[in-house]
């Protein structure tokens, strides 16, 4: 199960884009990847991108893995989401047991999926006690580990707190076979992410499968992409899908233009007003990339230096995540609309980038409130400017 790091994860991705296009019409018929493709991402070390190099994982930079996630999401919107969420919950082995996160990611599929913060677990000896159910956790269905963020109370009914006050949230992780699953993802896009529910019942954790996620203080690798959070790599590996998405629905529209002569009118190659509409969204989507990649490469070049985390890299990260993915929301209604009828068949696979696009938009990473919280931090005289307005 181990690889070496070094692997050329976007050189694989590009790879594997004939075999998961091929398979996107099963995966979102059935709503999970299919075993070809699933095989094919544990076989080529995709899961493995953030996996700490100590454990055998890539330990990639950011922009490394945004890219992956650019390329599988031209294939396959779901498959892409799977990957980069399956993925980011690796970054969990950073702050575990190395035992333990040997357990859960060296024993095939090696593969953690987790839902949303809620609920309380009950500190016993040796451990916590579980009994709670949990939503949204996407790429479940290919899982062998699940996890949940959970509150802890102690044994005389308070609530531990963190020095600063505030309640401390640990990450339980338990084998798959442990838990009841829900099948709940009944909806217009991403079907094939399977974004299940999930309950437990009575469960004991062993305190070693605990993890104090994203603290430092319990940080056990040194290397730069350990300093982000996984909420941080959570956006900017969404918007480098949303990114895909978009490429791929606006390389579609663009050849379909190239041969199409709508009834009563001009062939669409030499509409004047087809040719503009091509060019100011080619220029929208170019400048997307490039904002949320600067921003990734900057953010990452302060870090691997030796600098701290910071809220301006925060800020930076949570508003070209956002922005990316409301624009590339606008460019794939464009290409859509300027498809005309051909769009709303499903084989031409207009219709499944549309829904899948606007299911990405309406997930937490693309929230409007990002932008206000962005705006309170950058009038704080003691925050300052993002060092990507500079």
């Amino acid at each position: 199960m181990n690889r070496q790091p070094g692997i050329d994860l976007v050189g694989c991705a590009r790879a594997l884009q004939p075999l998961i296009a091929g398979d996107a019409d099963e995966i979102e018929r059935t709503r999970r990847l299919t075993p070809a493709v699933t095989s094919a991402l544990v076989e080529n070390g995709l899961y493995r991108s953030l996996l700490p190099q100590s454990l055998g994982g890539s330990e990639a930079p950011l922009e490394t893995f945004m890219q992956m996630q650019e390329e599988i999401a031209k294939a396959d919107a779901s498959t892409a989401w799977c990957l980069g969420q399956c993925s980011v919950c690796a970054m969990t082995a950073a702050y575990l047991d190395p035992d333990a996160a040997s357990e859960i990611f060296n024993t095939t599929p090696g593969i953690l999926a987790w839902g949303a913060v809620a609920h309380e677990v009950q500190a016993v000896p040796g451990g916590y006690r579980a009994s709670a159910r949990w939503d949204f956790a996407s790429g479940s269905r290919q899982a062998s580990w699940l996890g949940a963020h959970v509150r802890v109370v102690e044994a005389d009914g308070t609530q531990r707190r963190k020095k600063d006050g505030s309640p401390e949230i640990r990450t339980i992780l338990f084998p798959m076979a442990s838990a009841t699953m829900y099948d709940v993802w009944d909806v217009i896009g991403l079907r094939g992410t399977g974004t299940d529910s999930y309950s437990v019942e009575n469960l004991f954790i062993p305190e070693k499968f605990a993890a104090l996620r994203d603290d430092p203080t319990a940080l056990r690798e040194n290397g730069p992409l350990y300093k982000l959070t996984t909420n941080m790599v959570f956006s900017m590996g969404f918007g480098a899908t949303s990114l895909g998405v978009a490429r791929a629905t606006l390389d579609a529209a663009t050849d379909l233009a190239r041969g199409k002569t709508p009834q009563g009118l001009k062939a669409m190659r030499d509409n004047n007003a087809v040719q503009g509409l091509i060019g100011r969204t080619e220029a929208t989507l170019r400048a997307a990339r490039a904002y949320l990649y600067t921003t990734a490469g900057e953010v990452w070049r302060d870090l691997a230096r030796g600098d701290p985390l910071t809220e301006q890299h925060r800020i930076a990260l949570r508003i070209a995540a956002t922005w990316t993915i409301h624009q590339s929301a606008a460019v794939v209604d464009t290409a859509y609309h300027m498809a005309g009828a051909t769009a709303v068949f499903a084989a031409n696979k207009f219709e499944r980038r549309f829904r899948d696009m606007h299911a990405i938009a309406q997930q937490i990473q693309a929230r409007d409130t990002h932008y206000e919280d962005a705006g309170k931090a950058i009038l704080s005289a003691s925050l300052g400017t993002p060092p990507t307005a500079r």
